[in-house]
């Protein structure tokens, strides 16, 4: 049986599983946020690392895992470490004077491209 558009010149759909490109976090490291979803609903704590990749987001004392560990020359006595997980930046929301805030992006005259609160349209520091 011959397939769809075999034998038609035409480029079979390879990009349908590709992902789409990922432009730069609107969530930085030093920010607080709130967990918004899972199973560390309600928790603040502060940005530690943002991995724009895979767009994901370690936020101090959220989302603990323990890690068993060997003895090593790093940590002598090896054990169980437990430590904070990366947790999906879609689950995380922007705490702005103690509340969540809708964050944007725009571009100023200066060529400047700047974070701002959507609701207020104050800007963000940098």
């Amino acid at each position: 049986m011959k397939k769809r558009n075999e034998g038609l010149g035409i480029p079979p759909k390879a990009v349908a599983h590709k992902r789409r490109g990922t432009s730069a976090p609107l969530i930085r490291k030093g920010d607080t946020v709130q967990v918004i979803s899972g199973d560390d609903r309600g928790k603040r704590g502060k940005v530690l690392r943002v991995i724009p990749s895979k767009q994901r987001v370690v936020v101090e004392k959220v989302n603990f895992i323990k890690r068993h560990t060997r003895p090593s020359q790093r940590n002598q006595q090896g054990g169980i470490i437990q430590k904070e997980a990366p947790i999906h930046i879609s689950n995380v929301a922007l705490v702005v004077d103690d509340r969540l805030e809708r964050v944007g992006r725009k571009l100023l005259a200066d060529g400047r491209r700047v974070r701002y609160v959507k609701r207020s349209g104050e800007m963000l520091s940098q």
